[in-house]
């Protein structure tokens, strides 16, 4: 389609997050006049902001993998690649029941490289090391078999429960909020059992995986200007970010977007969608709208909810809702924190007493730009709260806000093993994300594809967001870009 002709093809997008949000882009890029419709008043779904003693902080993500360019190549283009950072030396570590360990630094999900590295030794002991390296002769078919298969299936299959519970559990539950019996592990770590058959073993595809995150995280950034100046990821840093913070990116495209002449139509919801013998009929609160291309970038149970009726193929197909994640942010002031006791954070195993956190950043222990406008002595720590767990149900916890921080001095003092109390607040908020982290239950990438193929099939319509790329911002932008092309070309 040629662009005099896209001219007058309006396109509406559903959902203003980042996948909504690029995804106008891309439409407006080709020469299609587009309509972003925002059911809620900010942009950006999980990349926010708030204010937090005087600071601005990102309120949801705050990094994104470096196993592409996807990120760095949007965040180039939008002119902030100058901005991309490492997070600082040193690492993670997880809590286990006996105690801190530091977090090995070579796997993929909490799967080590190396079952002999020393952190992983550390963590697993002798006959744990021993049972992980049996991964290197079982035959690749173990594990990679069968259709699908659940991150705890594969894992345990390969390298035995140790690695499960005090490894591969820690990160899964604080990336994903869930058991890692209930993940399509092809959803949330994709490519890996590929690798496994390539390669010829789990522990040699993570590390094949960490070699080509490396490669991508220290490659200049696509279309990125020669002189930008852009500070690559640290090699072997899995994990880069923004300076000023993840929601500089959704500030820059919101930006570009009002550039491009595309109209940002927040608190407007739409409530149906009817598929015309030109395009879409939209139906919000407020009014309707017309479109020849519609793109759906709202979470799986809305976005089915909303074309089901339009496209019958997937009526009844509503994916599971996210699990309610509860981010509790404390800015303290407590020079004894200068020391970064546990480095970048700490992941929690589940069986470890005591701790009702999933996971503790220390966020000036991770980014110098964030220390620097903290100011010496004063520290950003976010815990946070919240997991689906081995029977599919949200695990209890701290509800109320006076509840959420009470528990996380409590935690975070245990954690950093330095006494925080309420006299060394300085300010603290708490963010809950309700079900709006993407499910990938076990078997969840096959469906999705069904709904896809069926949305395809309507035609003039695509259907994006975490809940169908998989989970992180570098899944979300790769994939929206590539379903926005395949749109365009249809």
């Amino acid at each position: 389609m040629g662009t005099s002709a896209a001219r007058s093809t309006p396109a509406i997008v559903v959902g203003g997050g980042i996948s909504g949000l690029l995804s106008a882009r891309e439409l407006a890029a080709a020469g299609h006049p587009v309509t972003v419709l925002e059911a809620g008043t900010e942009w950006g779904g999980c990349v926010g902001s708030h204010e937090v003693a005087g600071l601005t902080l990102d309120s949801g993500a705050e990094s994104f993998a470096t196993r592409s360019d996807a990120v760095s190549g949007l965040a180039a283009e939008l002119g902030l690649a100058d901005r991309i950072v490492p997070p600082r030396p040193g690492g993670a570590w997880v809590q286990l029941p006996e105690g801190p360990r530091e977090l090995p630094k070579t796997g993929v999900l909490g799967i080590p490289a190396n079952p002999w590295d020393p952190e992983v030794r550390r963590s697993l002991g002798v006959l744990g090391a021993l049972r992980a390296s049996v991964d290197r002769i079982l035959p690749a078919s173990v594990g990679a078999g069968s259709a699908v298969t659940s991150v705890s299936a594969l894992v345990r299959a390969r390298m035995g429960t140790r690695v499960l519970e005090r490894l591969v559990s820690p990160v899964v539950g604080g990336v994903h909020s869930a058991d890692p019996a209930l993940l399509d592990v092809d959803m949330v770590a994709p490519g890996l059992r590929a690798g496994l058959q390539q390669h010829g073993s789990l522990a040699a595809a993570v590390s094949a995986q960490r070699r080509r995150s490396a490669a991508s995280a220290n490659a200049p950034a696509a279309n990125a200007p020669a002189a930008a100046g852009g500070r690559p990821a640290k090699a072997g840093s899995a994990v880069a970010g923004l300076e000023g913070g993840m929601q500089t990116l959704v500030a820059a495209l919101v930006s570009d977007l009002r550039g491009r002449g595309v109209t940002l139509l927040a608190g407007t919801a739409a409530t149906s969608a009817a598929r015309t013998p030109s395009g879409w009929h939209i139906t919000t609160a407020g009014g309707t709208f017309d479109a020849a291309l519609l793109v759906v970038a709202v979470d799986g149970p809305a976005a089915v909810g909303l074309l089901e009726a339009a496209v019958p193929a997937i009526a009844g197909k509503k994916p599971s809702p996210g699990p309610d994640v509860k981010l509790v942010t404390l800015v303290v002031d407590k020079p004894e924190l200068d020391r970064r006791p546990r480095g970048t954070g700490i992941l929690v195993a589940p069986q470890t007493p005591g701790i009702e956190a999933k996971a503790l950043t220390h966020a000036t222990g991770k980014w110098d730009w964030l220390a620097r406008a903290a100011g010496p002595g004063r520290h950003v720590v976010r815990l946070s709260y919240g997991r689906v767990d081995g029977a599919a149900a949200q695990a209890g916890g701290p509800e109320t806000d006076d509840e959420l921080l009470a528990a996380a001095l409590r935690d975070a003092s245990a954690l950093l093993d330095v006494r925080l109390g309420r006299e060394d607040v300085a300010g603290w908020d708490v963010v809950r994300w309700r079900g709006s982290l993407p499910f990938a239950a076990v078997g969840h990438r096959a469906r999705v594809a069904d709904i896809r193929r069926a949305c395809t099939a309507a035609g003039a319509l695509a259907v994006v967001g975490g809940w169908v790329a998989g989970n992180g911002l570098a899944a979300v932008v790769a994939d929206t870009r590539e379903q926005i092309r395949g749109l365009l070309a249809g």
